[in-house]
């Protein structure tokens, strides 16, 4: 492999490298939401109380709209279908999930300290998802069929 498998300016079309890095890239990140949406679905009562219980307005509409976006969103992801739309609106969902839930800010300094990493685990993921609202899904797509 040469280091230009890596330099965007070297190339004008992504190499087979980059396209297969982007496909291991939506797995990864689909790994978080897809999960994450059907233990949402499967339990749906349970998700409507922990989201009632950070004060969310509407919890049940709430659940329903993080498991559309995790489920549905992150299938999307997977399978590299309307992939920019998918990863700008799991990227929108997933910081003002980490504001809502993460909220170290406002914790006692014994919850403070893990909910400071979780949020910004979440904002790094948000970073991830925007490189593929950027620069699209890569070859390995339903986007590129």
């Amino acid at each position: 492999m040469t280091t230009t498998a890596f330099n965007a300016s070297a190339a004008t079309t992504p190499t087979a490298v980059q396209d297969t890095l982007a496909l291991v890239g939506r797995v990864l990140l689909a790994l978080l939401f897809v999960p994450a949406g059907f233990s949402k679905l499967m339990g749906f009562a349970g998700t409507v109380g922990y989201i009632s219980s950070v004060g969310a307005p509407l919890p049940q509409v709430a659940a329903a709209i993080a498991i559309i976006v995790e489920l549905g969103l992150g299938l999307m992801l997977l399978v590299g279908f309307k992939t920019r739309l998918a990863a700008v609106v799991l990227a929108v969902f997933t910081v003002a999930a980490s504001v809502l839930f993460h909220n170290y800010w406002s914790m006692p300094a014994d919850k403070a300290f893990v909910n400071q990493l979780m949020f910004f685990k979440n904002i790094a993921i948000a970073g991830g998802l925007l490189a593929f609202v950027a620069f699209g899904a890569g070859r390995f797509s339903i986007d590129r069929k």
